[in-house]
């Protein structure tokens, strides 16, 4: 089934989840899509299975608390940042809910977690203003940039170089092969006044960077020549939150949450916007994001919702 607009303004809550009793912060798709990982200010990481359209387990990290959960590549593992204690970043073992790795480094809380679409690697960015490079398989941070402001930063889609978000005015990408020199490219996004880059994303086709900001508006933004093509509007951010918007895995379409609930949906090649759905969410949708293999989208408030497309668009 090909995604069109038709489709897009057909997507409808199909199964809604009520199991955590604080809000989600961060949810994330395993790479072959049959599973679906969130964690949330209640301190719990749910485990949904996506084909079956259940939950499958819940863990708990009462101690650490937990924020910006990932699964890694091997089937039952995940990174996440922590809430509580300290700002190290720990590498879970899901089936027997044991640490398998901690990442110390961080002073300050974890608000950007990227792990390679290829290997273990992962990057990490913190309100210490520090943007770190790891490998799953040592505690020692594998590189290390100083900058002049809260990161935002994320892989591309080959796993060869990773962009970052600076000061919400400039976006640098990097080789990931020789960070060390400093950026190979650099360009400068012309930004409002009044709200900062709060998450920065490439497009599956590695064409576009997404800037999702704490204002009401997303950016994207030419990945190669770093022209930006447009601005979305159009969805209510007036708690300037940190809210998710996200491609769908053909890279046509962004869809992001809302203060008020709702879900919007654009195109992302014009630019204009398709829809906004009414939702059973009580609260900021803060999380939003498209099954990279299944036509399914997920999205949280402190219920999980997950979307699939209208019956008669199926037929």
């Amino acid at each position: 089934m090909k995604l069109t607009e038709q489709v897009v303004r057909g997507l409808r809550v199909a199964k809604l989840f009520k199991e955590n009793t604080d809000r989600i912060n961060n949810v994330d798709f395993s790479p072959t899509g049959d599973a679906l990982i969130s964690s949330s200010e209640d301190d719990q990481i749910v485990i949904y299975d996506c084909e079956k359209g259940t939950q499958k387990r819940t863990v708990n990290s009462k101690k650490y608390g937990v924020d910006l959960v990932h699964f890694t590549h091997a089937k039952n593992t995940a990174i996440h940042a922590s809430t509580k204690i300290d700002d190290t970043i720990r590498y879970l073992s899901l089936h027997d809910n044991k640490y398998i790795r901690y990442f110390p480094g961080h002073t300050k809380k974890v608000v950007t977690l990227s792990m390679s679409p290829i290997d273990d690697m992962f990057l990490s960015g913190s309100l210490d203003k520090t943007l770190r490079l790891w490998d799953l398989r040592s505690p020692n941070c594998q590189g290390l940039m100083h900058l002049s402001s809260r990161p935002v930063a994320a892989f591309d889609p080959e796993g060869l170089i990773f962009a970052a978000g600076v000061n919400s005015e400039s976006v640098k990408l990097y080789d990931l092969r020789s960070f060390d020199k400093g950026p190979f490219a650099s360009f400068r996004v012309p930004q409002e006044k009044n709200f900062e880059w709060t998450g920065l994303k490439f497009s599956p086709d590695g064409k576009t960077i997404l800037l999702s900001t704490n204002g009401g508006v997303i950016r994207l933004v030419d990945a190669f020549h770093g022209n930006p093509t447009h601005s979305l509007t159009g969805h209510l951010n007036d708690k300037k939150l940190a809210l998710e918007a996200s491609f769908s895995p053909d890279s046509q379409f962004v869809f992001s949450g809302s203060t008020d609930g709702k879900v919007h949906s654009w195109n992302a090649e014009t630019g204009q916007r398709i829809c906004a759905y009414s939702t059973d969410h009580t609260g900021p949708v803060q999380c939003v994001q498209f099954n990279p293999k299944y036509m399914m989208m997920a999205t949280g408030c402190s219920n999980m919702a997950f979307w699939l497309p209208s019956p008669e668009d199926c037929a």
